[in-house]
């Protein structure tokens, strides 16, 4: 069983039973479950008392998770509290140094601890030029005011009719201009008030 960096509370054991079941539903299938799979689990026939342990385990700091978002939901595991050693440069030709001494690392506690971070994964490859992938996991940072984003920023955006996508942002007036990295797909133009910004570009998970 993973346990969160730093020290959180001690749960009950109705909270410890779903983490511990989460836990291993995440580590085999690489994404978080549903509500309703986690009410079949626990053997529960209301979402209620579900929501509530999900709440508590991210008050204590077991999980961050989206309120209503069940695919959002993360663990906050301690495998990369101590970071991940830089273990120096590599050239295409080959390394450039030895793996003599590890002087630094790579610290991602500062990216996991990101408030309500949440988990997409890709799919398409409208956004290649950016180096993200078909399969990729993008990591999200919830956006709070999407009047004050950055032109040219990635987010994910709850278009009608379209559903989520993965796209550079951009406004163009009233509108918003959501555009590929890729030049095979044309940009989504929709009014701004009709787009739902969900989150921001916080880094690309991929597993190889």
């Amino acid at each position: 069983m993973p346990v969160p960096a730093g020290s959180p509370e001690p749960l009950t054991s109705a909270q410890q039973e779903l983490y511990d079941w989460l836990s291993d539903f995440i580590g085999e299938h690489r994404h978080s479950p549903s509500i309703r799979q986690m009410m079949e689990a626990m053997g529960l026939r209301s979402p209620a008392p579900i929501q509530s342990r999900l709440r508590h385990l991210q008050q204590k700091g077991w999980i961050t998770w989206q309120e209503g978002q069940a695919r959002t939901l993360q663990l906050l595991g301690d495998a990369l509290s101590g970071g991940i050693p830089v273990l120096g440069a590599v050239a295409a030709g080959g390394l450039v140094e030895t793996f003599d001494d590890v002087e630094e690392r790579l610290d991602l506690e500062p990216v996991l601890g990101t408030r309500g971070l949440f988990a997409l994964t890709v799919n398409g490859d409208s956004m290649v030029d950016a180096h993200i992938a078909d399969g990729d996991v993008v990591l999200m940072e919830p956006v709070a005011e999407p009047s004050r984003l950055k032109e040219g920023t990635i987010v994910s955006a709850l278009v009608p009719g379209s559903g989520t996508t993965l796209k550079h942002f951009h406004r163009d007036g009233r509108q918003v201009r959501l555009e590929a990295a890729n030049p095979a797909y044309e940009p989504i133009l929709v009014d701004a008030d009709q787009v739902a910004i969900q989150g921001k570009l916080v880094a690309v998970w991929r597993q190889v």
